[in-house]
């Protein structure tokens, strides 16, 4: 039950019905037209911009519209006042009959309530993480993982499809080095060989050795006296270890992929050629030279002929080579295969979770996908994850470098636990920086905002618990509720949470959920802390509860209750 999309049929209705009476004219696009949540200084429920869209249309005043509109709307049974405030807006209080019947509504429906049950629904593939397979997922990985799997959560409840992917970037530089770094530290364990940590292209990490150990363990008859004679078969057992690491790291988290798809096997499947016919076969791949890049404008990078990607045609600012000098493929190159692989599979929407370091990367991959999907802008929507400071003290907060030169995810859950990382990193917008304070984490007060939304259900929990109920016990509502003004109040910010989920899915926005939840407990704790002074707002008395307040309280319990679960975060009943 979307209040704001219900009363915006209802004006449409009316403002039609003034047509056809000859009152009214009405522009041929009514879009504009909105019902929104109204300034907390009115005391409303609802706002609408309605008289202004009208006031050009009707050659009157947005007021004179108002007044018109006014009369028509205080006729409604649900409308208890209506108040016009300038340059036009109307704002509309609704009376304690419709907050009955919107708590009745959401009883029928719990779980769902918030749902958008009207919009298409969309196959969506959301890409996250994708780190490198060369290690622990480093606390910049966390935060986009969070992203990622809170915005899959946030449209499934939405009803849409959703596949949460991530890409093994197993081919490459890299993963030779990371191989070459394995065998060297089998060669340190085995024959007490030391292991060259001066070499900047190994990987020095600690967590190495138990990997290493496990190869050993799992693989009697694999001699390592060679690096040549074993880099193949040593490479895909040294990605596997390392892949477990890395769910290990994830399950911690609360993520669960669908899929992990290997680029080294889209290379071996022929599907970078693949993708450069069908460039080719576009006309958006010729033999060029591109400039050096920045990092490298030295008088010994030679300019030479690769194979080119028009990507300056879908807005770059330069075109991309998919093919070097030598023949080999580029990073771009395997990119673009993959992407093409995720079209072919059928997906309405592709969405990537890229960290900030890959910021620059957005242009060119959008570029490819809307080429490769016959240039379509919207096919592919990148998000990027910026980057998270540790705070502890006031101070910034590095930990353990025991798994190489960073902190890994497995630290910082040990830290401060599962929950308060995922909320947390989701407690600001995923495009501005984020400062991650350990001391605000584990505080009890309202400066947590975790704290003070779990401990809004707990509250409830306690109240249900010294009645002997449970939130499923079915209650028979007899009668029409009579709420108070104060528990209007937090009933008007539960009605606000189909907005809430409507605009995260659109936007992609799950931090908004966090947000509203910490604004709806806080406004539910003011009600509890009035109980404290005043008998009535108490929730038992007498060792029973009145109907309207168990039916308030079990409102309050299912919204929060969702949005946590969206968030991937436990609502103990006890703290």
């Amino acid at each position: 039950m979307n209040i704001f999309d219900n009363y915006l049929e209802v004006i449409y209705n009316l403002i039609k019905e003034e047509k056809n009476k000859g009152k009214l004219l009405l522009p041929n696009n009514l879009n504009s037209i909105t019902v929104e949540i109204p300034p907390e200084k009115y005391n409303c429920d609802l706002s609408t911009n309605v008289a202004m869209v009208l006031s050009k249309i009707n050659n009157k005043s947005p007021l004179e519209i108002a007044e018109q509109l006014k009369g028509l709307l205080s006729k409604i049974p649900d409308i208890s006042e209506v108040i016009i405030a300038k340059p036009g807006f109307i704002n509309i209080k609704l009376n304690n009959y419709y907050w009955s019947t919107f708590v009745k509504d959401i009883l029928s429906n719990p779980k769902k309530y918030g749902a958008n049950f009207k919009e298409e629904k969309i196959n969506y593939l959301i890409e996250f993480v994708s780190a490198n397979p060369t290690g622990p997922l480093h606390v910049g990985h966390c935060r986009g993982a969070i992203l990622g799997d809170v915005i899959s959560n946030l449209l499934t409840f939405n009803n849409h499809k959703v596949t949460k992917e991530y890409y093994v970037n197993d081919y490459g530089n890299q993963i030779l080095f990371f191989t070459k770094s394995i065998y060297l530290r089998i060669r340190e364990i085995l024959f007490k060989e030391a292991f060259p940590l001066d070499n900047t292209e190994l990987y020095p990490g600690d967590y190495l050795k138990e990997i290493s150990n496990n190869i050993i363990k799992n693989n009697p008859n694999l001699k390592f006296d060679n690096f040549d004679n074993i880099s193949e078969v040593l490479t895909e057992i040294s990605v596997s270890e390392s892949l477990k690491i890395i769910k290990n790291n994830l399950n911690k988290l609360g993520v669960k992929h669908d899929n992990f798809i290997s680029e080294k096997f889209l290379v071996s499947n022929k599907e970078v050629d693949k993708v450069v016919e069908k460039l080719k076969a576009k006309n958006l791949l010729y033999y060029g030279t591109i400039s050096a890049p920045e990092r490298k404008q030295s008088s010994d990078y030679k300019i030479r002929e690769q194979i080119l990607f028009k990507s300056t045609q879908f807005g770059d600012d330069k075109d991309r080579a998919l093919q070097k000098f030598d023949n080999s493929w580029t990073y771009f190159a395997s990119d673009s295969a993959y992407h093409n692989n995720k079209l072919e599979r059928g997906f309405d929407q592709l969405i990537n979770i890229l960290g900030s370091d890959h910021t620059g990367y957005v242009k060119r991959i959008t570029s490819l996908v809307e080429a490769l999907s016959n240039n379509d802008k919207k096919k592919l929507i990148c998000k990027v994850s910026q980057l998270v400071k540790l705070i502890k003290e006031g101070k910034p907060f590095k930990m353990s470098k025991r798994k190489g030169d960073y902190i890994t995810v497995e630290d910082l859950v040990s830290e401060v636990g599962k929950d308060a990382t995922r909320f947390i990193m989701l407690n600001r917008s995923s495009d501005v920086e984020l400062d991650f304070d350990f001391e605000k984490v584990k505080d009890k007060s309202k400066d947590n905002p975790i704290y003070y939304v779990q401990y809004c259900y707990a509250r409830i929990s306690s109240v249900f618990r010294k009645l002997n109920r449970n939130f499923s016990d079915e209650v028979n509502i007899d009668r029409n509720l009579n709420f108070d003004d104060h528990e209007i109040k937090v009933l008007r910010k539960i009605s606000e949470w189909p907005k809430c989920i409507e605009i995260s899915c659109k936007k992609l926005e799950p931090h908004r959920i966090t947000t509203y939840l910490y604004e709806l407990a806080s406004d539910f704790h003011f009600y509890w802390n009035l109980g404290k002074n005043d008998e009535s707002k108490r929730f038992i008395v007498n060792n029973s509860i009145a109907l309207e307040k168990l039916i308030f309280l079990n409102i309050v319990s299912i919204v929060v209750k969702s949005g946590m679960n969206i968030l991937g975060v436990d609502t103990p009943e006890e703290m």
